[in-house]
Formats: structure tokens, sequence, C-alpha cells
């Protein structure tokens, strides 16, 4: 089986959520199950800045992409990651690069704008992936989209490449990582599609008389995923689904849900080459050291019984950022250390700054993402919170548990699928939930299991040993995407006419 997988960023190239750490994992994954994978994106400005680096080693393949959008011609070249070992099955990564769209700061816009010609910019990459199948020559038995960056491809596979004989019985499948993330443009932007007014419908494509990229790929796709079981149910909702709810429900059982998985190839303190001293569940000893390493790197005093509790996201209101906020200063009235990563909204970050600076014994705020030191907050940690509105599946408490922090989250989407809570009677759990989204809930949470990290010292290292043992391998999902997989073919090959009719 081979499958062609487009994205708009993936990791290390370019990174704004966990998305791209899914892209740098699952084609891995399904290449050690046997699954030949392609993965393609945009070749931004850090993928051409990585290149002249040294970080990465790409080549071009001196073949190019052709496209007419609203009669303008726009061309790509066809660039590829150089293999490092070409006798071990792996991924195959290749890159659009086409300058007037992807040469800029910012995947999706700069500072808290978008970019005015988004649409445009990912119209062509959906097109151009297809483009680039038939200029390789290669027959793919599915075509796998992420977002609605790359939402429009199922459309394109049944419209304007439908008799196109490299892809005419090709698959699609789209899985949502996000939901609140549509791609919603004015429907003047029909024409740049490129497919007839026909399909600017409430059937198709029309979102309340706008365009919609993800709802387009919905309709059009054989299969539709999300990253969890809890998010797929929850999606059919009015409180969640963000309109799409009903859409999501006419695909019955063609919407399905995997959890993501966690790389423990790369989030393994075992392993870890960015923390201050190696662990396991063997041998904690080294969680002690790099609790110590990060109260240092974040100005905080090194105070080994004092509980230390990190968040570690996008200052977004659907992340909960706000909640923690709220939080602080009932928080800050405990004997406690807090250390928040990430970047986003400035209302945010300005906020954050001002808490660390009033609390600086207590808090420290870092304000960008650093990769590195992300690693050392994990394992440094005692506690991670992940206090999120809605999470389709979340990364942070799976990479916690191994790390041996205890992740406290709200109890819902993949949050609610992968944190058992912690029973006081008999011991067992791997975490806390609290259900309210509300600042005082967080609260109660944190001093729920600050108490039991205090005053219940062999229950805690249970609670870490537990969650350590946690196996959350990308090994597991990827089986289900193959099985995902032959279901979207299977029920490509009972289509007997790739028409209108069969959409």
């Amino acid at each position: 089986m081979r499958v062609l997988m487009i994205s708009s960023e993936a990791t290390p190239f370019a990174q704004t959520g966990g998305m791209a750490e899914v892209l740098a994992a699952l084609p891995t994954a399904l290449t050690k199950i046997g699954v030949e994978v392609d993965v393609v994106m945009p070749m931004y400005r850090s993928v051409i800045a990585g290149a002249a680096a040294g970080r990465f080693e790409i080549e071009n393949t001196n073949k190019l992409v052709s496209l007419v959008l609203n009669d303008k011609k726009v061309s790509a070249e066809i660039w590829r990651l150089r293999k490092q070992n070409a006798d071990q099955p792996t991924p195959a990564q290749y890159f659009l690069r086409c300058d007037e769209y992807f040469d800029r700061d910012g995947l999706y816009g700069s500072g808290e704008t978008n970019f005015q010609d988004n649409a445009e910019r990912f119209v062509f990459l959906s097109r151009a992936a297809l483009e680039m199948a038939v200029v390789l020559g290669h027959q793919y038995e599915v075509i796998h989209s992420h977002n609605w960056q790359a939402a429009l491809a199922p459309v394109y596979l049944r419209t304007l490449y439908m008799v196109e004989p490299q892809l005419s019985r090709t698959a699609s499948v789209i899985t949502i990582h996000n939901l609140g993330y549509q791609g919603i443009f004015w429907h003047l932007d029909m024409p740049l599609v490129g497919v007839g007014w026909e399909f600017f419908t409430p059937k198709y494509m029309e979102f309340h008389g706008n365009l919609n990229f993800l709802k387009s790929g919905i309709v059009f796709s054989d299969m539709v995923n999300t990253v969890s079981s809890g998010y797929r149910e929850e999606m059919l909702t009015p409180e969640y689904g963000f309109g799409l709810e009903g859409v999501l429900q006419e695909k019955g059982n063609d919407l399905t849900g995997i959890l993501n998985g966690a790389d423990y190839n790369v989030w393994n303190p075992e392993i870890d080459p960015y923390i201050a001293q190696k662990y396991n569940l063997n041998d904690l000893s080294g969680k002690a050291h790099c609790k110590a390493d990060l109260q240092r790197v974040s100005g905080l005093p090194e105070a080994s019984d004092v509980p230390l509790v990190v968040m570690v996201s996008r200052f977004t209101s659907q992340k909960g950022i706000d909640l923690l906020e709220n939080a602080i200063p009932s928080l800050m009235e405990k004997d406690i250390q807090i250390v928040v990563l990430g970047d986003g909204e400035l209302r945010y970050k300005d906020n954050l700054a001002t808490l660390a600076k009033k609390y600086p014994q207590k808090m420290a705020a870092f304000l960008s993402y650093d990769y590195e030191l992300v690693h050392k907050i994990f394992a440094g940690a005692d506690i991670v919170l992940v206090p999120s509105r809605y999470e389709p599946c979340g990364l942070n408490q799976m990479y916690a548990m191994r790390y041996g922090a205890i992740p406290i989250v709200r109890a819902t989407g993949g949050l609610k699928d992968t944190v058992v809570p912690f029973n006081s009677e008999n011991g067992l759990g791997t975490g806390f939930k609290f259900i309210d989204p509300t600042g005082a809930a967080l609260s109660l949470a944190v001093f729920r299991a600050i108490d039991i990290y205090c005053s219940q010292k062999d229950d805690w290292k249970r609670l870490v040993v537990r969650s350590m043992s946690q196996n959350f391998s990308w090994e597991i999902s990827a089986r289900e995407y193959v099985a995902l997989y032959q279901k979207a073919i299977a029920k490509r090959m009972r289509m007997t006419n790739p028409g209108l009719r069969q959409v």
C-alpha cells in the first residue's frame, strides 16, 4: 500500500502545534509495518534556512509542477529530503518550493494577523500535491489530507482529477486535528478553487455564505478521521461541532477516531539528550537532578520538596491559559512553583509576564517556544497542567506521563481518553481530572494533587510509576490507520462511476 500525506507542517521542518509532531511520527510508524508513505508540505523559509545551515539535507528533484489559478500560472519546484540510510525503509519527505507563497516569516500569518492570500496558498498546496503525484509517476492507493490546509485534495480527486489515470481510483482520507480551524473564506474565492459554482451549495462547499475548506474535504472524502474516540463523539454535538456537527453526523460509520501516539524515540527520559540526567522506571534518581536543573534554568529557588507545576501550551482560550491566569492568585498562596512555556496571543503573553514579575520566587514564564527547554520542563516537573476547553487529542499529557510528571487535565476529548483519575481508595490512576472550565476548578484539582504529593509520598510514587508505565506507542495507532486506509480503498472500489453522484 502506498499513501501520500499532504500537510502544511511537520516536525522538525515547520511547526505551530501537535499536528506537526503527528506528521513526524505517524509516517515512520506506518513505514515500519510495511506501508510506503510519502509526505509533502510547503518549502517554507524555515526549511530553506535549515537547509542552508546544514540541519536538513534536501535536494532538488529538478521537476516542476505548474498550475493555473484564476488565470495566473504558478509553479513549484519539487524538493526531497535526502535519505540517510538507503537500506532502511523510511518515509519520503517532499517539499513544494514556491517562494511567492511560502518564503515568509510565519506559516499562516504574521503575529496575530493571517496572510490575506491564505486561500490561494492552500488551494495551491492541495492541487500541487496531486500534480506532484502525476509528475513523479507515483501510484497512490490513498491520499491522506491533514486539516483544512490540505482539505481540498479530496475535492480535486472527485472533480478535476477524476479522469486522471493515476488518481481516478485513489481513495481519500482526511484527518481533523482541530475542528475549531476550518479555513473559511469569502465566496468569491470559489473561482480560485477551480471547480464549478454548482458545488457552492450547503450540500458541498458553502457554509453560511462562505467557502469552507474543511467542510469541503469532509463532504468529498471517502473516510474522515479525528485524533481520539472522545473527540469524535464531541464533534457530533453543537457544543464542539463548530457548525459542522450535522455534516459530520451524515458521515455515519465513515467517521472514526484514532488516538494519536507518543514518539518514545523522542519523548523518553531514558534516552533524552536534552535533560540533566537520564532516568527510567527502575531508577528515578535522575528526576531529582532534572527538577533542580529546571529550577536553575527558570531562576526559581532549588527546593526538592516543593511541588513544581508546569504548563506547555499555545496561549489561546482553547488551551485554557486564562484558567491558569485566574487560578494563579489562589495557587500562589500555597508552597508551590509554576513554570509556563509557550507562544500565542499577545494579551496572554503580557499577563503571564506580569504574573511572573509579581511572583519571582514562585513563577517563571518563557514566552516563546523552545524545543530543548520543553524536554527539560517535562523531565523536571512534578505536575503538568492541560486545562483545555476542548482538546482533540493532546500530546503533552502522554509525554508528561512517560517523564513521571503527573497530568492534571480537563475531562474533554483525548484528555479524557488518556488520563485515568487517581482513586484515593485503591491508589489507582494516572492523573487528575476536573470538569468545569474555570480557574476555581483548576485550582481545586491542583490542591488535591499537591496534597497527595506532600502528604502521601508512597501513593505519589506509585502514581509516578504507573504513569511512566503507560504505553501510547504510535505502533498501536498505525495499525488502526492501516485498517482505516483499507476501508477507504474498499469504499472507493465499490464506486463504479467516480462522478458527482458518488460524493
